[in-house]
């Protein structure tokens, strides 16, 4: 017993798609942290509050990068912006701390 239904069918997980339609898709969701690596960032994060040196936080999530931006205070510019861009993941890494002056 087959089914010719080419995976199409309500609810079928294994829908065969184009491969093109695929890398679309997943081109079209902006760049994001993912749990481990927000996880990193927030328990940094939080023992910086501990020691009274930042107190609010930012996250943007872009179509070409995600960033976490760190503040003293709400209405300053960033002390710190921990910058994921995996278009630089293979030349310098995929991350890059830059502070208000300048990258680090």
């Amino acid at each position: 017993m087959t089914d010719d239904s080419g995976g199409t069918g309500d609810g079928d997980a294994s829908a065969i798609i184009p491969l093109h339609e695929a890398r679309r898709e997943r081109l079209d969701q902006p760049v994001r942290f993912d749990r481990r690596e927000l996880d990193q960032i927030l328990r940094l994060y939080g023992r910086m509050v501990a020691a009274n040196e930042w107190r609010d936080y930012a996250i943007d999530h872009l179509a070409d990068r995600a960033v976490f931006s760190v503040f003293r205070r709400t209405s300053e510019v960033p002390l710190f912006q921990i910058v994921k861009d995996p278009k630089l993941a293979r030349k310098q890494g995929a991350f890059a701390v830059i502070a208000a002056g300048g990258r680090i």
